[in-house]
């Protein structure tokens, strides 16, 4: 079967897994979320595998790269994810802002910094603290920067509309991860004042070229282009939401689900050191309440994963549901003991339905593309860890049943 792999598109995607340039364009600055992959990978896979109104589907959407590129690529994103945090800058990334919500979003910018000021007083948010969503932000160095937060999510209800308010809190949730998460210094207030006017600057740039890109979409003619579908949930038991909206099986699955072994904190930042805070749930409004292996498939020191196994065989096992023969897979995937665990997750796609497609246009002996991922701020399960600085990509196509040429294009 042809998936549309030729010797040019393969050195082209074989680039784009190794592009280590800056994350940037359209809304992918929004946040960042961990594990995410360059959005230039997302673009030319999805150019490659799918065509214009073809579904493209994420089912482990993190941050909404793939959902973001799809849109602007005149597909049809769907995405899912159990994190709530996820959901709500997913939906916020994929959200148009008209150009008018846009000018009232930069008046109430640049009057912001003003308003946070240390020695006004506030009244705390006490629901979120007895809840410990403000756990290891509240001491000596870390105060002021709590502080700033808290009036910066009582200045965002002067905004009027929810749309605009959501965009402030990720604006605020940017900053305060910029400000808080796996640093050293903790930096002064007025730093974090002038990083939020940065933010919020590019924030509304990356808006506006959306809307550009959207404009020039409608300008083509394509019919029936909508904004991708963020859904809160688990992908297992995807099959049976697919079949009430009645959607088209999807050209592209562009995921890159929970490493198997690698510790990856979804949910948390980390605050001078290892002391872990929940306050990214708080400040985006969302509830959290799980911890670390709820996120991950389960805990990875477990013996031979059997968990984390047992959970990606579900999830393939509902995406073959949804799949037909013309189904593309894409993953990107990073392994902490790569010996046993890659054979592992292979024969788990396999049982599911999936048959691994390999080429020999890519320059890897095994006709897979690796790469190093440099600044990797997550941990394998054991140390050194430096089979988890490497990701593999992997490609398959729905098949049902093993057949004999699966190993060439």
């Amino acid at each position: 079967m042809d998936l549309g792999l030729t010797k040019d598109s393969a050195r082209e995607l074989e680039q784009a897994v190794q592009c280590c340039e800056p994350v940037e364009g359209f809304t992918h600055n929004y946040y960042r979320y961990p594990a995410r992959f360059s959005p230039r990978f997302s673009r030319i896979a999805i150019s490659i595998f799918s065509e214009s109104g073809d579904v493209v589907f994420d089912p482990f959407m993190g941050g909404g790269t793939t959902l973001v590129e799809a849109f602007m690529l005149g597909r049809f994103g769907i995405g899912t994810d159990i994190s709530s945090l996820a959901a709500f800058l997913a939906n916020i990334k994929v959200t148009p802002q008209v150009d008018e919500h846009l000018q009232l979003f930069s008046d109430w910018l640049t009057t912001l910094p003003r308003k946070l000021n240390l020695h006004r007083y506030i009244s705390h948010p006490a629901e979120w603290i007895s809840k410990g969503y403000l756990r290891n932000i509240n001491c000596r160095k870390t105060w002021r920067i709590r502080k700033l937060i808290e009036m910066a999510l009582l200045e965002l209800e002067e905004l009027p509309s929810s749309q605009l308010k959501k965009l402030a809190r990720c604006l605020v949730l940017r900053t305060g991860q910029w400000a808080l998460d796996c640093r050293e210094r903790i930096p002064s207030a007025e730093a974090f004042r002038e990083q939020m006017m940065a933010f919020g600057k590019l924030i509304i740039k990356g808006a506006s070229e959306m809307n550009e890109c959207l404009n020039q979409i409608e300008q083509t003619g394509i019919k029936g282009h909508f904004p991708p579908l963020c859904l809160n949930r688990s992908v297992i038991g995807i099959e049976e939401e697919w079949k009430t909206g009645r959607l088209p099986p999807p050209r592209l699955i562009l995921t890159s689900p929970p490493y198997p072994g690698v510790h990856v904190l979804y949910h948390r930042w980390q605050v001078e050191g290892r002391r872990e805070t929940p306050a990214p749930f708080w400040i985006a409004e969302c509830m959290d309440g799980n911890g670390a292996a709820y996120y991950t498939f389960g805990d990875r020191k477990q013996i031979k994963l059997n968990g984390y196994f047992r959970m990606l065989r579900q999830s393939f096992q509902s995406l073959s549901k949804i799949s037909d023969p013309k189904t593309c897979l894409v993953q990107l995937v990073s392994f902490s003991e790569p010996e046993w665990q890659l054979q592992e997750y292979l024969q788990a796609l396999e049982d599911s339905g999936f048959s691994e497609v390999k080429t020999p246009y890519f320059c890897s002996a095994d006709g897979r593309v690796w790469r190093n991922v440099p600044n990797r701020k997550f941990y394998a399960s054991h140390r050194p860890a430096i089979h988890s600085a490497k990701e593999v990509m992997l490609i398959h196509r729905y098949a049902g049943t093993r057949h004999e040429d699966d190993d060439i294009f």
